[in-house]
């Protein structure tokens, strides 16, 4: 059963996405050209695969990359490839900093607690992810709550840029998929056994070095799924660069949207998805690969 729905919800889309890459621009409905036709006067089957959206995106890279290249707008896809894993990267590290010591306080309350914390932790999924972001806006924005209380209190003599930089994209991010981290985070945690600290306490190891030879370890599993639970979806985000990151902070999710919506060049869209999944799958194959090891490791 589970192959079925990884079937239907993965992989027949991205056949589909596929498919349109190696297709061409047309104006018509759909905006791309077919890839199979029958010449009936012929009576065979015609075959017309194009390459040339990604030898575009190749060479993009290759002009970005060659100090002797074309300049001009060389650099949109790398570069916005490079930004997107960069800040998908910087939350996940981020992420995992803020995570890590709040799944860990989670797990070791006690559990009557513990159903409050997790649902304080899963409240603002019970609004809209929309409705999150704008709320940022009216924080960190040049007439936002922080800089007129900043303000008020004769902290600063002029509103501080806040918005649309790296930094309001970053803090976003963090809050966004924050949760996304801490939930397999104490999922791990709160089945260690304590019985394994407090033998190692006995014999004189102290809090710190009962940390990093015990717990951490045992939390590895945790700590790599919430990682790719954070890292994948934030690679591909729209929403959060789009309202508060601003033209600098150029992710590959604007440049998707661009291509399919803007220029409506739905082949030359799917290249570049098909690219970004490409250079997913290295992390995922590792995440697989480790996961495996772990399992082989547990049965012997």
């Amino acid at each position: 059963m589970p192959y079925i729905w990884l079937l239907v919800l993965f992989l027949i889309p991205f056949a589909i996405v596929l498919k349109i890459s190696f297709a061409e621009q047309e104006i018509a409905i759909p905006p791309f050209t077919p890839l199979t036709s029958v010449d009936e006067d012929l009576g065979r089957l015609n075959i017309a695969i194009s390459y040339q959206n990604y030898a575009d995106i190749f060479q993009n890279f290759w002009n970005t990359l060659n100090p002797f290249g074309d300049s001009e707008n060389s650099n949109i896809y790398l570069m916005t490839y490079w930004s997107s894993i960069k800040t998908a990267l910087t939350t996940t590290i981020i992420c995992l900093l803020i995570g890590y010591p709040t799944a860990y306080a989670i797990s070791r309350a006690n559990p009557a607690m513990r159903n409050g914390l997790l649902l304080a932790i899963m409240l603002p999924f019970w609004t809209s992810f929309l409705l999150r972001v704008y709320a940022w806006m009216g924080l960190l924005g040049h007439n936002g709550i922080i800089n007129n209380f900043l303000l008020k209190m004769q902290i600063i003599e002029e509103p501080l840029d806040l918005f649309y930089n790296a930094f309001s994209l970053n803090l976003v991010m963090v809050y966004a998929y924050l949760p996304f981290m801490i939930l397999p985070l104490y999922t791990q945690l709160v089945k260690l056994d304590n019985r394994l600290l407090e033998a190692a306490s006995d014999l004189g190891a102290g809090p710190v070095k009962s940390f990093f030879t015990i717990t951490l370890p045992l939390s590895k599993t945790g700590i790599i799924a919430g990682s790719m639970l954070v890292f994948v979806p934030a690679v591909g985000e729209f929403v959060i660069p789009e309202l508060v990151g601003g033209s600098e902070n150029l992710m590959i999710g604007k440049v998707l949207w661009q291509a399919f919506f803007d220029q409506n060049n739905w082949p030359l869209a799917s290249a570049v998805a098909v690219v970004m999944v490409a250079l997913l799958v290295v992390p995922i194959a590792l995440f697989q690969h480790y996961e495996n090891r772990e399992l082989e490791e547990g049965a012997k």
